[in-house]
Formats: structure tokens, C-alpha cells, sequence
């Protein structure tokens, strides 16, 4: 145990990086597809920003062939809590196939939970008689297996999209799951530090809820507002952590109270006080409603985001940018990360390169595309 103990304590000394983790993101506004090749040796170049206790991939465009289908990717502790949710699975869904997603050996992930994938979609009579739509349907049927099935957890629900995330380096994250095998449009990924919580497959990032994913670095301390306002609204936060709550947070606003982005921006990221009287007077007044009809979903801490969606992609800073983020563009290319370096890995000579202001958010959009 003593050796255990010290070899922590040595790890953390080394390579302890106060503003850690690491995010990045590349986007292709036409919608081409490229292998998860180039996000992989993005996050490779910021290794030291994590220190082996999680890291993950949203890809999105990787499923063609199911696009009408929710891919439920999901990690089981044991057998028996694959049994379990295969039975409530096949009560609310149609699935049209199911396997374990392809994996290979890697010396960085240890062992790990069973990791397997539904294609799916509700069931129509269900959905009727719930009274709600598809989406509302099936993102209570995620958080029921969440939060009522021991040992079950869906690592993402959407449609032609999927997560991959697990204990250890980014880099060899995505070579267990093979990455360079898939081709997407948009791919994020996650490289953790964790502060306040442990290293396990499940509470690695990305966070997802249908078809929105994000990856988060940063600490918030409004969990515990941001938590309670979003159970009224049959949010279940079984996995308490501060990103969950803001995947739930976009999903709310952006689905459910159809609240365009920018605003959604300025709730989650809510301009000074003292800004206000820069503002003509109707922004003044819609800014102070918003913060009037939503202040208990404000994030309040230090933080960098990306948010991912089958539309595209959005890149937001806290309002002191606590938390670093660079952007750049090459073409019909969009790319952010936490470091310029990450981004000249895969792009040494980018059309324009920035770094966004405080609560300034870069939203890359899919041609044709109107929202998020």
C-alpha cells in the first residue's frame, strides 16, 4: 500500500498542470468525413495535460448505414446488468442490431467493463401512448437505465454518432477503439484531469445525451443549483459530476425551451453586470430576463467547453477566461483546442488562427444547417 501511496504522490508531482485538462475539436462544415486519425495526435501533443485517469472521443457522420437508428452505446459491470437492460431495452426499443463494439489490446487501458452497442429505435406504440415525442421518450429511457439498472451506463444515445472513453491517455483511448478505423465529420475529444472525482470508464468525458456530447475542462461550482433546477425537469444526475449536469443544461435550452444559441451563451455564460450598459436598451432587457427566467442554470466557475451536435459544433470559455481555448480555420475546416500547438499538429499552416474572449462562443455549423 505504502508503494502505491508514493508512486501517486510521484505521478502528481510530476506532471500536476494547474489549467488541465485538455479539449480539442475538428469540424468539417460540408459534412466530409475524415478518420479519427488527426484527433488522436491532437491530443497526443497535450498529453501532459492529463494525467492517465480518462480520456474519450465523440465522433459523429460514423454510423451512415444506421442513420436512422440511435446507437446506444453502453458499458456493463458484470453480465447480469447487460441481461437487465438488453430485457428493458427490447420493451422500449426496436433493435435492429446489437454487438460488442470492436476493441484492441492496449498496454494503457487495463481492464474495463463490457462495452457493447445497440442500433435501435423506440417503439411507436410506446412513444403514443407516453404522450411524449421521440426524442423526450428516449432520453428518459436513458436516464432510467442510468439510474434504476445497477451497473449499466450509456456512454451515448444519438443518432449516427457515438462516444468512446475509458481509463487512461487520450492517445491510447482511441488506438484501444480503433479510431483510425471510423470516418465522421466532426470529432471532440478529452484528455482528464480529474479533481473531485475518481478515474472510471464511465465518468471519463465526453458526456452525451442524444445527439449532444461535450467535453468539458474546468470545475464548477454551481453543481448543486445546476442539479436541482434540472431534476424538475426529469433530468436524472446519476453520475454527479459537473459535466453531466452541463450536457443536461444545452439539452434543456436548446431542445426543450428552443432557446437559439447565442442566447442559450449568455445564460450559461452570463454577461458582467457592469457590461449591461453597453447593450442598447432592448438587449439590456432580454439579457435581464434571461438571467431573471434561468439564473439557477448559470455555470459559475472556471471553464472551456466544446459541444458537440449533429449540426456542428460550439466552442465556449468562462466570462474571465479561467480556462485557455484557441480556434482556428483551414478552409471548410474548424478546429479548438487548449493549445495552438495541438491544433499545428494537424494543421501547420491554418487560414486564421484566435483565441476567443471570455464568454465569446465559436460555432461551426454543417452547410444548410439553421441551429445546433
Amino acid at each position: 500500500m505504502d508503494c502505491v501511496m508514493n508512486k501517486q504522490r510521484q505521478l502528481e508531482g510530476q506532471i500536476r498542470i494547474p489549467s488541465g485538462c485538455a479539449i480539442s475539436g475538428i469540424f468539417n462544415r460540408r459534412g466530409e468525413c475524415f478518420s479519427g486519425e488527426d484527433i488522436i495526435k491532437s491530443m497526443a501533443l497535450m498529453h501532459d495535460r492529463s494525467n492517465g485517469l480518462g480520456g474519450g472521443f465523440a465522433a459523429y457522420g460514423i454510423y451512415p448505414e444506421y442513420a436512422d437508428f440511435n446507437a446506444l452505446q453502453l458499458f456493463f459491470e458484470h453480465a447480469d446488468s447487460r441481461v437487465k437492460t438488453e430485457e428493458f431495452i427490447s420493451r422500449h426499443f426496436e433493435i435492429e442490431k446489437s454487438e460488442k463494439i470492436p476493441t484492441r489490446k492496449v498496454p494503457g487501458i487495463g481492464p474495463g467493463p463490457i462495452i457493447w452497442r445497440y442500433f435501435a429505435k423506440p417503439n411507436v406504440e410506446k412513444v403514443e401512448r407516453s404522450g411524449l415525442n421521440e426524442l423526450e421518450y428516449t432520453m428518459r429511457c436513458v436516464m432510467r437505465i442510468n439510474a434504476e439498472i445497477p451497473g449499466a451506463f450509456v456512454a451515448s444515445s444519438g443518432k449516427n454518432m457515438g462516444a468512446f472513453k475509458a481509463v487512461g491517455f487520450p492517445e491510447d483511448v482511441g488506438e484501444f477503439y480503433r479510431l483510425e478505423e471510423y470516418q465522421g465529420y466532426l470529432w471532440t475529444a478529452h484528455g482528464r484531469f480529474p479533481t473531485n472525482t475518481p478515474g472510471w470508464w464511465g465518468g471519463a468525458h465526453p458526456f452525451t445525451l442524444l445527439d449532444w456530447s461535450i467535453v468539458h475542462n474546468g470545475e464548477i461550482s454551481s453543481y448543486g443549483a445546476n442539479r436541482r433546477y434540472l431534476e424538475m425537469f426529469g433530468y436524472v444526475c446519476a453520475l454527479q459530476t459537473d459535466t453531466e449536469a452541463i450536457t443536461y443544461i444545452f439539452d434543456y435550452l436548446l431542445r426543450k425551451q428552443q432557446v437559439p444559441l447565442e442566447l442559450a451563451v449568455k445564460i450559461v455564460a452570463a454577461p458582467f453586470w457592469s457590461e449591461l450598459a453597453h447593450l442598447d436598451k432592448n438587449e439590456q432587457e432580454l439579457v435581464k430576463s434571461l438571467r431573471a427566467m434561468y439564473s439557477s442554470l448559470l455555470i459559475n466557475g472556471p471553464f472551456s467547453i466544446i459541444l458537440g451536435s449533429r449540426n456542428g459544433m460550439m466552442a465556449l470559455n468562462d466570462r474571465i477566461k479561467l480556462r485557455p481555448l484557441v480556434a482556428a480555420e483551414k478552409g471548410d475546416f474548424l478546429y479548438v483546442a487548449s493549445e495552438e500547438s495541438a491544433i499545428r499538429e494537424i494543421c501547420s499552416q491554418p487560414d486564421k488562427v484566435w483565441s476567443p474572449r471570455g464568454g465569446e462562443p465559436i460555432i461551426g455549423l454543417l452547410e444548410g444547417a439553421e441551429k445546433l
